[in-house]
């Protein structure tokens, strides 16, 4: 009987590995036996990335959030667009705007030397986001993985999406609940823009048009950003004007004080429902950090390809 009964147990412990790699979920330790020296690999590289421009750490992780809002997590915003495939790269959203790109491919690359054909470029782009978050002075998380790489992409699917930066506050709650992240996830995510700059065509109607602007700081962005379109477009502005190479919650002091640079920015903090939390986050710097990291696990767990689905791909831009 007892001999019975471990066959059984076996047979049950083997159903469940089988059902297990049937429905493969993400997990922390995804490559720890068929990759080992992967963490240390993108580490390594986006240190060495951020040290000859720290920009290209918010330019990551905002590649990232653009690429899960689109179908989500699964590499399709690196593919390049070739005469018999449009990309998401070209994508409203993305022209002229997403970068970071080239890292991403020098990362593959070492990747590949200590482990060829293992590890997704969606999921080097996740470690990559991680990574910068942390060496930019934010908080640090165990990242999910075993994400496959899409063979599509969509640029309508990018254009709908995204949230772009002219959006009202129920927009944003919409975008994002759309993809199952929350109003809270929102506000925290948002708190990204504690680093990175953004171009003058993002943010002129703001700084020229709005009452909700401190005039000060409207002024001074006015003046790297002059009122005529097509005048100094892409001149830059950091988003956050106090620390702009540090992540911090001086992007939620900002807004309080009513010095956000985009409209989409100000809307977090303008008499709606989500005052509280940007006010909150303000005073409380670990609170911010909690459900940010909270909001970048969520966030990555959107839709996923996982097990046998998509593929690994060998390099970034092209579909194997």
């Amino acid at each position: 009987m007892a001999s019975f009964s471990s066959r059984l147990t076996i047979s049950f412990v083997l159903f469940l590995l089988v059902l297990g790699c049937a429905n493969a979920q993400l997990s922390t330790n995804f490559y720890y036996t068929s990759c080992p020296k992967l963490l240390s690999t993108v580490k390594s590289s986006m240190q060495s990335a951020i040290s000859k421009e720290t920009r290209i750490g918010a330019s990551l992780l905002r590649l990232f959030f653009h690429d899960c809002f689109v179908n989500g997590c699964d590499g399709s915003i690196l593919l390049d667009d070739t005469s018999s495939f449009t990309g998401e790269k070209n994508a409203n959203p993305n022209r002229n705007s997403a970068r970071g790109y080239e890292v991403i491919d020098s990362i593959k690359s070492a990747v590949e030397k200590v482990c060829p054909g293992v590890v997704s470029c969606a999921d080097i782009l996740a470690i990559a986001a991680r990574d910068s978050v942390g060496i930019l002075g934010g908080p640090t998380w165990d990242v999910k993985l075993g994400r496959r790489d899409a063979r599509t992409a969509s640029q309508s699917a990018a254009n709908s999406a995204i949230p772009p930066p002219t959006s009202n506050l129920n927009q944003l709650i919409s975008k994002f609940s759309a993809v199952g992240l929350s109003t809270k996830d929102m506000v925290a995510l948002s708190g990204g823009h504690t680093i990175g700059q953004s171009r003058c065509t993002s943010f002129r109607a703001r700084i020229y048009n709005e009452s909700n602007i401190d005039t000060s700081f409207a002024r001074t962005r006015q003046s790297s950003c002059p009122r005529t379109s097509g005048s100094g477009d892409n001149n830059l502005a950091p988003l956050d004007l106090q620390t702009p190479t540090s992540f911090d919650n001086y992007y939620f002091k900002n807004l309080v004080q009513k010095k956000g640079l985009l409209h989409s920015d100000q809307q977090l903090f303008n008499g709606g429902s989500t005052d509280s939390i940007v006010r909150g986050y303000s005073t409380n710097p670990s609170s911010f950090s909690s459900d940010f990291v909270t909001a970048m696990i969520k966030m990555g767990d959107i839709t996923p390809l996982t097990g046998s689905k998509g593929e690994v791909r060998k390099n970034c831009r092209r579909i194997n």
